[in-house]
């Protein structure tokens, strides 16, 4: 699904130039589970950036479902944005004033989905993550736990072909972390791509495969 080679980011030029990533050879394979881990700095978040196409590298190939991105317009990028990667951060992204059942709904409404299918589908996927109870409740009603499923199911309503995850359990405590550990780890089992992002040693226990960087190098890439 994912395959890059000789992937560099570099920021700045002259005496202020920063070398985020360097060189960087990665692959994913379909229904892979990857922990990326590594000390802050070390480039995780700038890689997660490309591989979502948030960002591009300053050089380096990088092929998506077999695709050159390379080449891709603005257009397409968010095209593969919005309909083949579902995205979770750290800090949730959910809007303040929706209920939990409207930030799910969200993408579908980019996606022309109609609304009693966009109703149907929200519903069940806030069901997917234990959150059907609380499908009315607004964000500041909700526990950290909490809001990230119902970021979780928020990234799955266009059904993604890769989850993206940027440290989703940094705002959590250890609990809420490894449930949340765990719903990834039952998406995978389901058939889901996931690459995720994080600080937490128990993502060992549940990923397929580590992946360690260390200032913008891949130390370790788990094979």
């Amino acid at each position: 699904m994912i395959k890059m080679k000789k992937i560099n980011k570099i920021y700045g030029t002259g005496a202020s130039k920063v070398e985020a990533l360097k060189n960087i050879d990665l692959e994913v394979k379909e229904n892979e589970f990857v922990g990326l881990i590594g000390p802050s700095g070390s480039g995780k978040s700038t890689l997660m950036n490309i591989i979502g196409c948030l960002d591009v590298p300053s050089s380096g190939e990088y092929y998506f479902g077999g695709e050159s991105v390379e080449n891709f317009n603005h257009n397409q990028l968010a095209e593969i944005r919005n309909e083949k990667i579902g995205f979770v951060f750290q800090n949730f992204n959910l809007l303040p004033y929706a209920t939990a059942y409207e930030n799910v709904e969200i993408p579908m409404i980019f996606m022309g989905v109609k609304a009693k299918k966009r109703k149907s589908m929200a519903l069940e996927l806030l069901d997917s993550v234990g959150l059907a109870a609380r499908a009315t409740h607004k964000p500041g009603e909700l526990s950290g736990g909490e809001m990230q499923r119902v970021a979780l199911a928020r990234a799955l309503a266009n059904n993604p072909s890769l989850i993206l995850a940027d440290e989703p359990t940094g705002n959590l405590d250890t609990k809420s972390g490894d449930e949340i550990l765990a719903i990834f780890e039952n998406l995978w089992k389901q058939g889901h791509t996931l690459v995720v992002i994080t600080h937490n040693p128990n993502i060992s226990a549940r990923a397929q495969r580590i992946v360690k960087l260390i200032d913008g190098t891949i130390e370790n890439n788990g094979k």
